[in-house]
């Protein structure tokens, strides 16, 4: 989730990791003291905090530690697959382990249950398969799917992946972006053709997302999948910005048109509204605990 009312670009806040000494005793560091550990989870929540890819120097003004040992720590955290340097050699961005990591994490979050249940009467009331989907990279996952009872059905089971450009879902995500952003994801991913319907052309693909932006939903119609239709929105965010949660309908194109989707707007919305809560009664817990 990215958070609202950022400074404007070039004006944010350096993040500082500020060195003291350390006992060589792990014991004898109370929680939370600065460690080795802990400095390089620090260096990874100042890569993760933004969508950017930072060089060494950018990563040492951006910390405030030395240059070799902003060099050593990123030497380690690419070796353990948390980081990943780009094709350029120079710029830093999320490895596939600290993607997969923040994945396990809304996998196995304490809301799944709560969730599970909106999404499972969202399927009592429309009749139709439903999935709560999250963006990591270029491809959306599918953290929790209800099946419809209908005979007819497509089988995309929690933890499947489909491609951004060409579902609801992804669509969403796009919308939510600027457009250097969307540019950048695109030009790293693979503008696959699935079906006749499917989009590849980065012209075509904006004036899309451009829609969606405006509609405030996204279809994706035989686009993935022939003979599969879906519809979806995004689960605000409880701060009013952008949100790494949609929740979808999926059905059979015999079952479903562009049309009839359109007429489940108000119980989707209704069932993201009802996702957004949730999220909200967790984090005030949290706060009060």
């Amino acid at each position: 989730m990215i958070a609202p009312n950022s400074p404007p670009a070039g004006h944010e806040p350096a993040m500082k990791i500020v060195p003291t000494a350390v006992s060589d005793d792990p014991s004898a560091a109370p929680d939370g003291a600065d460690t080795p550990a802990m400095r390089l989870f620090a260096l990874l929540e100042v890569v993760a905090a933004k969508d950017h890819r930072y060089t060494l120097q950018g990563l040492v003004e951006a910390t405030g530690l030395p240059k070799p040992t902003v060099h050593r720590m990123l030497q380690q955290l690419e070796a353990a697959g948390l980081l990943r340097r780009e094709s350029d050699g120079r710029r830093y961005g999320t490895g596939t382990r600290l993607r997969r990591l923040a994945e396990n994490l809304l996998f196995n979050d304490t809301r799944h249950g709560a969730r599970h249940a909106v999404l499972r009467q969202l399927v009592d009331q429309i009749g139709e398969s439903c999935n709560i989907t999250a963006l990591t990279g270029s491809e959306v996952v599918y953290l929790d799917r209800v099946e419809t009872a209908a005979p007819l059905r497509f089988y995309l089971q929690p933890g499947s992946r489909v491609p951004v450009h060409c579902s609801a879902s992804g669509k969403v995500f796009l919308a939510q972006m600027t457009a250097a952003q969307r540019k950048r994801l695109l030009a790293h991913a693979p503008l696959e053709r699935y079906t006749a319907n499917t989009l590849t052309e980065m012209a075509k693909i904006e004036r899309e997302i451009q829609r969606v932006a405006k509609d405030g939903y996204a279809i994706d119609d035989e686009e993935f999948l022939p003979g599969l239709l879906c519809i979806a929105v995004q689960v605000p965010a409880d701060d009013g910005g952008p949100s790494n949660l949609c929740i979808a309908v999926q059905a059979p194109i015999v079952r479903l048109s562009a049309a009839k989707a359109r007429q489940m707007l108000p119980a989707l919305r209704a069932a993201a509204q009802a996702l957004s809560r949730i999220d909200d009664d967790a984090e005030t817990e949290q706060v009060s605990a």
